[in-house]
């Protein structure tokens, strides 16, 4: 099949490889356009879906928009039997989803209509879910409001990360999107709409639900941390002489302990919660690579006894 490719980030790499290895004609790769990068800000750098595209031998495009009469023209112009879309990042208007002969066809990372919107990996675990998925799905004008055609369930573990979730996913995706456009080549592609029950957004991660404030609960908190792990990265703050530096915790574990919120229990890292405790199993200061709980309390000079300064979160305090 004539397939245009719309993607950004590296969940789309491996649906990529798979539309690619199947030998659809991929007739243009849509991605966001390269950012600045390095120190200074000077460098740009393309998308991991550029890049890929580009050692595939894929002709790129990156438009800022599709609200330009001539992106749409240019779009229409490939004769595609079908776009796929997976984690693009740009708003399609109706010309550009009607444009090919199947329409567009997106990849989207929850099992909807829960998790609708830009970020359902982080918030299907930060909510605790115990499952999610990844759905192929016919897009219209809504936000993730589209027929489904196809999907596949991934079993959330209780410390798996978001991280672990999204590559897990991405491979789940890739071999659907591959069967998907199979049947859809066949015509046996079959769209159910989605139920009116149980709709939740997925909205982008806020910097400020990042902090940890150890006066929640371990259970709360253990989810925001594997949810925004490994990146952005949930983190607390703490004064460690030089003034209050930045320190991320990347994993952590459920264990029992009591104490003062943000009490260092013992010498494994064990943390006091507002109820239960949690040992900080990885974490990582600002600028230097990961270590494990208990190193960060020697390289910390932090003994049983230390408060870890708390900081406030307003997301998590309504989830109480």
């Amino acid at each position: 099949m004539r397939v245009i490719f719309m993607g950004t980030p590296d969940f789309a790499l491996a649906p990529l490889a798979e539309i690619f290895g199947r030998g659809h004609e991929i007739v243009a790769v849509y991605t966001r356009a390269p950012k600045a990068a390095g120190r200074r800000g000077l460098e740009l750098t393309p998308s991991p879906v550029h890049a890929a595209a580009e050692r595939y031998g894929l002709t790129v495009l990156t438009p800022k928009s599709f609200r330009d009469p001539e992106t749409i023209e240019q779009f229409r112009a490939f004769e595609a039997d079908v776009a796929v879309v997976v984690a693009y990042g740009l708003i399609l208007p109706k010309a550009a989803l009607d444009a090919p002969a199947y329409g567009c066809l997106n990849l989207h990372g929850s099992l909807l209509p829960r998790w609708r919107g830009a970020a359902p990996i982080q918030r299907a675990i930060m909510a605790g879910d115990r499952e999610t998925g990844v759905e192929v799905m016919k897009m219209e004008e809504g936000l993730d409001t589209g027929r489904i055609a196809m999907a596949e369930k991934l079993t959330i573990t209780p410390d798996m990360t978001a991280g672990e979730a999204h590559d897990r996913l991405s491979v789940l995706g890739a071999d659907l999107i591959g069967r998907a456009l199979a049947a859809l080549e066949r015509g046996g592609l079959q769209f159910q709409p989605q139920s009116e029950d149980g709709v939740v957004y997925a909205k982008k991660i806020d910097k400020a639900e990042a902090r940890v404030d150890f006066a929640h609960p371990a259970s709360i908190l253990h989810n925001l941390i594997r949810g925004l792990s490994p990146f952005p990265g949930a983190f607390f703050e703490m004064d460690f002489g030089k003034g209050f530096e930045r320190v991320k915790i990347l994993r952590s574990a459920l264990v029992d302990g009591a104490g003062k919120p943000g009490e260092i229990l013992d010498e494994t890292a064990r943390v006091a919660c507002g109820e239960g405790a949690l040992r900080l199993v990885e974490v990582q200061r600002a600028g230097r690579g990961p270590v494990s709980g208990e190193e960060f309390l020697r390289g910390a000079r932090l003994v049983p006894g230390a408060i870890l300064v708390p900081a406030q979160n307003a997301e998590l305090d309504a989830q109480i």
